[in-house]
């Protein structure tokens, strides 16, 4: 099982970070270890001073793909979870700064929770625009709709599955809307889409 995560996917959230709009989506990975056990907490690393939560909708694979078709995407996966990208990013910043690579600052243990309920997509209220959003403490910090997303979710498959082989499990990041800004040990973050809870993360 791996992890696949887009950035840069909402064009508010590229502005924030003085990023610019991509051509194509950006990609990079995460191993199985970045997953976090259920109900445990999210530890800050002792590496880093700015960990920044970016909550995202994420797409689970339910069959096996290579080079798929724009049009046949809707076919490799019928459920949307919810997750969060932790995110190094004073430990980004200053790899991108080196021209380095930045995995060590997205990817490192626990950086991907993920809610251990999928929702199933036909039976949302508009598989169209999924909304979802994140709250801290009890107040909503992050809202997004899937209409918005630069690349949707055929064009992310598409793309991804051009370089790498798509298998059942495989877990999919879709992108943060903007609004990300640092944790602080004792925040309590609550992931939703379609106002239903699906991941809780408390922060130490």
């Amino acid at each position: 099982m791996k992890i696949i995560c887009i950035g840069r996917n909402y064009a508010d959230h590229a502005k924030e970070l003085n990023n610019p709009v991509p051509e194509f989506p950006v990609v990079f990975l995460k191993p199985e270890t970045a997953l976090l056990p259920k109900n445990n907490p999210f530890y800050i690393p002792e590496f880093t001073n700015d960990v920044h939560y970016e909550v995202e909708l994420v797409v689970r694979i339910n069959r096996v793909g290579k080079h798929i078709g724009e049009q046949h995407a809707h076919k490799y996966f019928d459920e949307i979870g919810v997750g969060i990208d932790f995110t190094a990013r004073d430990v980004q910043q200053r790899c991108k700064q080196a021209g380095l690579p930045w995995e060590i600052g997205k990817a490192f243990d626990h950086s991907a929770p993920v809610s251990n309920k999928f929702l199933k997509i036909s039976e949302l209220s508009d598989k169209d625009n999924i909304n979802f959003h994140l709250t801290r403490n009890g107040q909503t910090v992050q809202t997004g709709y899937s209409r918005d997303m630069i690349f949707n979710f055929s064009k992310i498959i598409a793309y991804v599955s051009t370089y790498f082989t798509l298998k059942i499990g495989d877990l999919i990041f879709t992108g943060t809307p903007a609004g990300v800004v640092p944790i602080a040990i004792g925040d309590q973050l609550d992931a939703f889409v379609e106002n239903q809870r699906l991941l809780r993360v408390n922060v130490r």
